[in-house]
């Protein structure tokens, strides 16, 4: 078959992208993710790329934007020539045309977390226009714009690392837009969208084609394609079909394409997938006992992430008997997964009561010893598994065989036992030629797969699913969905988040709608679905009245504040409060720490937590000093340590600087985003330049750090998470065994650092950063304005009354 469709002559088109056999491989050239592979996409263009798992869909969008370089083959991309095979002189790559490609194309990765760099909405929308060098004055247009296409105008102060994995999609294709790209390549932007959110996406990239852009779009979603210019099938690495979107779809039989729906509700599902489950859940029915048992109950359960104003669940009650199936749907961000996690006991509510399994996991009923508690963990992670949102913060072993593998060997079983469960749980999935693979090496698709067969594996009573068939091709999805069906009807319960699919619906006995938190909704499916369609059109009605309302809340006087005024005048205030040595600056230092809380009206909770360790540091200095400080008048004595008036006086004193040091950071850190800092430490820096010290790169490390911490921690409770759900000591074994654990988790979670610090710079990349080389705008401008004047004034006041009192 040619490879290399031709298209019409007489098209007036221009070509944004051409690849003429181009080759890649992830081994070394023992397989091929994409081989002699010739392709075209001309401007104004919608080509939408489908293909089974694996076939190299993501990596033929990773060379079309200009992130890959391909093995062997050609690539042209905004009319450069960017990598070539010269005879007698090998490979060509141009650095210098691949840079100035990569300006006329937006990127949208599979994974959207990996592609956000702040932790500012509006900022990550801004960074890649900064980079290209716009004029602040159309930033300021062109930032909320995007954002509105994608309805997050309400939320551009928000943070993006606690958005849900829907949201943060929306995100990162409003920073490719802002970029105002000549072509937009989009890795399955759709996956983790609601039915409204995927219609938002096919409404902006018909916008992007009418205005000249050229869209990739990589999906699995068959009627997204449908409404495609021309549709590219790729089946391990080569193209087999490529024209027409209704020929394709409709008029040829292509196998990569197939839903396979004769595994429908009602019928009988396949034989041999039948008994790969029975036997891998021979003994899951015993366990499961009587259907009527009651295998999960919330009575008016509510939760709030820690520094959040509003409650990601309020008051969410329910019953599910043993072997029923629930659904729970919803749109992004309506509290899905957290209520997943809760489910699993991997978060605990603020109020209400769970039980799970004939397990209390919160409420009156739950154990107060903390060895009780640990006891029912570890019978939960016996009998319930959980697959997560994201697959890849699942898996941690070295091979497919092997994180697979993991589950069954926690629980007991023999090696044979283990090695026959992991050899099931893969031919039942449809894995089996990736047993030897690192779970790192394959397509969000596959590694998804991998996740449900480690779970599988464990034979759950209760088996919960997030997402369970985003970014699934159509025959794993319903290879996923004969699979449910089979459990379903062997007993097993199965709670599982949706957005609103048929066929997943079609097993649910009941159906859970939730809208901010709260139930919209709960019974059978028919009538909560019809709600949730009532609502979505509600919705889009009220989304067409209120477009320009943005309805964020007012900020702080504060974090009002210039951040360079806050950042100087908080810094000397946590250094001279070593200066403090009398009660009466201590008093004066305590009025003003207090004063600053009240203008910055911070939430006292959050702080709280936030410094906690700090604190309990703090005490146990306090108490060494008054244990050890002999000066003044005698109180009491027990053996070599002496209580004295002295003793007391330096404990309270030193305790109290400590205080106020911790208070004042959590506070900067509170008021201030780590954007803000970034650029008032670039501002403050700037004379520095003058000695050929790059401020900027210095400032952007900063700011990639303040982004990158907090993603380590999440990796880490991540992998923590995932072990503990699949029966790991980590959280219910003896002192040894979990600190053995917690020793193992290192090697994973040093891999996952660098898994996403080469993320994020292929995410630098896709936005255009180049360093020192470039001259970057800025989407914020810092000004002092009268408040901050009068803010440093005081504040400097403060610090002088503090520093001379002694000599008065």
């Amino acid at each position: 078959m040619d490879q290399s469709p031709v298209p019409d002559s007489a098209d007036p088109k221009a070509t944004v992208a051409r690849l003429s056999q181009v080759s890649f491989s992830y081994d070394g050239g023992r397989t091929w993710a994409l081989d002699h592979l010739s392709m075209e996409v001309r401007a104004g263009e919608h080509l939408c790329i489908l293909g089974a798992n694996g076939s190299g869909k993501s990596t033929l969008g990773s060379i079309l934007s200009g992130a890959t370089a391909p093995d062997h083959g050609q690539v042209e991309l905004m009319g450069r020539s960017v990598c070539s095979d010269t005879p007698g002189q090998g490979r060509q790559i141009d650095t210098e045309a691949y840079r100035q490609a990569r300006r006329s194309i937006g990127m949208v990765f599979q994974n959207p977390e990996d592609q956000i760099v702040t932790t500012v909405v509006q900022d990550d929308v801004a960074f890649g226009p900064e980079n290209l060098g716009m004029p602040r004055q159309k930033m300021l247009s062109c930032v909320p714009a995007a954002l509105k296409q994608v309805d997050l105008q309400t939320r551009m102060n928000d943070n993006p690392t606690r958005m849900s994995g829907g949201q943060q999609q929306r995100l990162a294709l409003a920073g490719s837009l802002a970029m105002n790209p000549n072509m937009m390549v989009l890795d399955e932007p759709g996956a983790m969208l609601d039915a409204a959110g995927r219609q938002e996406i096919q409404s902006i990239l018909r916008r992007l084609t009418a205005q000249g852009t050229a869209v990739v779009h990589i999906t699995h979603l068959l009627e997204q394609a449908r409404h495609a210019d021309r549709v590219l099938v790729l089946d391990h690495g080569h193209i087999l079909a490529s024209g027409n979107p209704v020929r394709i779809l409709e008029g040829q039989n292509l196998p990569v394409l197939a839903r396979e729906d004769a595994q429908q509700a009602g019928s009988e599902p396949d034989r041999n997938t039948s008994s790969q489950s029975a036997t891998i859940h021979a003994d899951t029915k015993s366990m499961v006992g009587d259907r009527a048992d009651t295998m999960v109950k919330l009575s008016g359960v509510s939760y709030s992430f820690p520094d959040a104003d509003d409650q990601a669940l309020s008051h969410v009650s329910l019953e599910l008997a043993a072997g029923q199936t629930l659904a729970i749907i919803g749109r992004n961000g309506s509290g899905k997964s957290t209520l997943a996690r809760l489910i699993c006991a991997l978060a605990t509510p603020d109020s209400g009561s769970i039980q799970v399994a004939g397990l209390p996991l919160a409420g009156p009923d739950r154990p107060k010893a903390r060895h009780l508690r640990r006891q029912n963990l570890k019978l939960l992670r016996q009998r319930v598994g959980y697959v997560m949102q994201y697959p890849e913060h699942q898996l941690f072993a070295d091979s497919v065989a092997q994180d697979i593998a993991y589950g069954p060997h926690n629980l007991g079983y023999g090696p044979e036992q283990v090695q026959h469960r992991v050899d099931e749980a893969m031919k039942l999935l449809g894995i089996s030629d990736l047993a030897d693979r690192s779970p790192f090496d394959l397509s969000g698709g596959q590694r998804r797969l991998v996740a449900i067969a480690g779970v599988v594996a464990c034979s759950p009573q209760l088996l919960v699913l997030d997402e369970a068939t985003a970014s699934l091709d159509p025959q794993a999805c319903a290879r996923i969905m004969t699979l449910l069906r089979v459990l379903h009807r062997r007993g097993v319960t199965i709670v599982m988040s949706t957005h609103a699919d048929r066929e997943a619906l079609g097993l649910a006995d009941q159906t859970l709608l939730l809208e901010h938190g709260e139930t919209l909704a709960y019974g059978p499916a028919a009538e909560v679905v019809k709600r949730y369609h009532q609502l979505l059109a509600t919705e889009a009605a009220e989304k067409e009245t209120n477009r320009t309302q943005t309805d964020q809340k007012p900020l702080s006087l504060l974090a009002r504040l210039d951040p360079r005024a806050k950042l100087a005048t908080f810094l000397l205030a946590m250094f001279t409060a070593f200066a403090i040595s009398t009660p009466r600056q201590l008093v004066l230092a305590l009025v003003v720490t207090v004063g600053l809380f009240g203008a910055a009206r911070a939430p006292l909770r959050s702080i709280m937590n936030s410094v906690k360790g700090f604190l309990a540091l703090m005490l146990l200095l306090a108490l060494f000093n008054l244990l050890v400080t002999q000066t003044g008048r005698k109180l009491a004595a027990w053996g070599p340590f002496v209580l004295t008036t002295g003793g007391i006086w330096v404990a309270v004193l030193y305790a109290c600087r400590f205080m106020l040091i911790i208070f004042l950071g959590a506070l900067l850190v509170e008021t201030t985003t780590p954007t803000q800092m970034t650029d008032a430490c670039e501002s403050l820096l700037s004379p520095l330049s003058k000695l050929g010290i790059h401020t900027n790169e210095i400032a952007l490390v900063l700011s990639l750090a303040l982004r990158f911490i907090p993603t380590l921690g999440r990796e880490v409770q991540a992998i923590v998470e995932a072990q503990a759900a699949r029966g790991g000591s980590i959280e219910s074994g003896s002192l040894s065994q979990r600190l053995h654990a917690a020793i193992a988790i290192t090697v994973p979670v040093f891999a996952g650092a660098l898994r996403h610090a080469d993320n994020l710079s292929r995410a630098l990349d896709a936005r255009c950063y180049e360093g020192s080389r470039q001259e970057r705008t800025h989407y914020r401008l810092l000004r002092l304005g009268r408040i901050d004047i009068l803010f440093i004034a005081l504040m400097s006041l403060y610090l002088l009354a503090l520093l001379l009192h002694p000599l008065f």
